[in-house]
């Protein structure tokens, strides 16, 4: 136990100093159709690319604290977003519960 424990120390650290903030790209505003890409109050947005229509083009998934929700931008390809939907399960909007 106390040996994984090192491992996994050795790991965060040397993987945070390995990652330099120069590595990263300006922020750039995201949009869907001709709106930027929002999320509601209090925010804390975890933004993600997957496929989730299985089109073969990554599309913008947003999780967001409020209720657990996640919010589906489809990409449309050339760097355009339609407008989003929340992530359905069962036709019902998913939302994925809280611990607190």
């Amino acid at each position: 136990m106390i040996r994984q424990c090192a491992v996994w120390i050795l790991v965060f650290c040397v993987g945070a100093v390995a990652v330099d903030a120069s590595e990263f790209s300006a922020p750039v505003m995201m949009k869907a159709g001709d709106k930027a890409v929002r999320v509601e109050s209090p925010g804390y947005a975890a933004p993600s690319w997957a496929d989730v229509d299985r089109d073969g083009k990554k599309d913008l998934l947003v999780g967001q604290f409020n209720d657990g929700k996640i919010q589906v931008f489809k990409n449309l390809g050339d760097g355009k977003l339609a407008d989003g939907t929340w992530l359905q399960a069962g036709g019902q909007i998913a939302t994925v519960p809280g611990v607190w």
